[in-house]
């Protein structure tokens, strides 16, 4: 979990190696920065100098807020991950105008507007000027890296609240409530709506969120698998044999498989199925396509990656490969208890053993946000089996009962 302003840093579950999700599944190249571009520094600079012009800025908190901004610029899974809090806004305050800040890349994805949830698209790089001119909010929450409460405070915020304990601590400056992080484990997506006073959110239910507007593209044959390769991190990789012996399994029994992974991942299908035998459409979807891929599928296997949230978005009965990362910190939680979902980890893992959360020490969260260079051996991937992911397709697959009714059917 990470914001992409934190480059070069380890500040939550997904290191910056996670931004390479929002290029995977882009069928273009990555456009060139706008005329605007200020680069990211230029970017902060405009965000604290016009915070600092507002800072006398009317600070209350008002009781019936009619207009709420949630501000980040987190990556795919960790924005997914938002939505308990979203569905919690939109059940609390049921005729407020809700707005989130987000990557452009992310954007598409709520062209929908689930909960009535309006997309504010931005570019960490570039001028924020479409976000100034929002009138003023009456309260902004502040989920990830602190920093955006300056953005919160320069898009005229009256009240913002974050979570407490971001490092270093001018990032809150700006923040007029600060909330502690539960001490009770959980999903973070669970964690985070509790920002906000009330009850938590019903569970999610797929109806809530309509898929959003794609372009047209060739779907594969039904009934089919769904295999994302890709990860935010090589730490997160599975042995290329394990995903050929998963794809030839799921082949045998009547599935095809399909692959999909990064624009730059490429690599990671020829070493995995150098002969071609299933199709792949790596760096061929953008994520709305991804969507409907998804949508049409028996089950997604994935590492922990956005791909994998946004499965349980789609409602596709998704296998979860949670290497580095806590499954109890990015699965299902209450919110998506219902999900046709399954990780798949081994615990306790020794070397799984940091408790650091967006700059947070928290004491019962057990993840590991170590480099490379720091693991060179990285032995919690490959202590997951084949056998250990195959059990766990199985069982979803026999109790979401489609591929059954249609094989009867067949």
């Amino acid at each position: 979990m990470s914001d992409q302003g934190s480059a070069g840093q380890r500040v939550g579950m997904l290191d910056v190696g996670a931004r390479n999700l929002l290029r995977p599944i882009a069928q273009a190249p990555t456009p060139p920065p706008p005329v605007h571009a200020l680069g990211r520094f230029g970017h902060r600079v405009e965000v604290v100098t016009r915070a600092f012009a507002l800072r006398r800025r009317e600070r209350v908190a008002s009781p019936n807020p009619r207009r709420i901004l949630i501000a980040h610029h987190l990556l795919l899974g960790d924005t997914l991950m938002l939505t308990p809090l979203i569905k919690k806004l939109r059940t609390t305050h049921p005729d407020a105008d809700i707005a989130m800040t987000l990557p452009r890349a992310i954007a598409p994805l709520y062209a929908a507007r689930p909960y009535g949830l309006r997309p504010l698209a931005f570019d960490a790089r570039a001028r924020a000027t479409a976000l100034f001119r929002e009138p003023p909010f009456d309260l902004a929450l502040v989920p990830g890296d602190n920093r955006y409460a300056w953005l919160a405070a320069a898009m005229r915020s009256r009240w913002i609240i974050a979570f407490a304990g971001d490092r270093p601590a001018v990032k809150s400056w700006q923040v007029d409530r600060l909330v502690p992080y539960p001490e009770v484990p959980g999903a973070w997506g669970d964690l985070v709506a509790k920002l906000v006073d009330g009850p938590a959110p019903t569970p999610y239910r797929v109806a809530e969120w309509r898929a959003p507007p794609h372009s047209e593209f060739e779907l594969p044959t039904k009934p089919y698998a769904v295999l994302h390769v890709g990860a935010s991190s090589p730490l997160k990789l599975w042995a290329a044999p394990r995903w050929r012996e998963i794809a030839g399994w799921l082949h045998s029994r009547g599935l095809t498989p399909v692959w999909s992974a990064g624009a730059n991942e490429t690599a990671l299908i020829d070493a995995i199925d150098p002969d071609r035998r299933f199709v792949s459409f790596a760096g061929r979807l953008d994520l709305p396509q991804l969507w409907r891929l998804l949508a049409d599928a028996e089950v997604l296997v994935a590492p922990d990656t956005g791909v994998a949230h946004l499965g349980r978005i789609v409602g596709v009965p998704t296998v979860a490969l949670f290497g580095p990362g806590s499954a109890r910190l990015c699965g299902a939680g209450e919110f998506w208890r219902d999900a046709p979902y399954r990780a798949v980890t081994i615990e306790p893992f020794a070397c799984r053993d940091q408790r650091v959360l967006f700059k947070r020490e928290i004491t019962w969260v057990q993840r590991c946000g170590r480099s490379v260079g720091q693991c060179p051996e990285h032995l919690c991937m490959p202590a997951i089996g084949v056998v250990d992911v195959q059990r766990a397709i199985e069982g979803l697959l026999a109790a979401d009962g489609r591929l059954l009714e249609r094989q009867r059917e067949g």
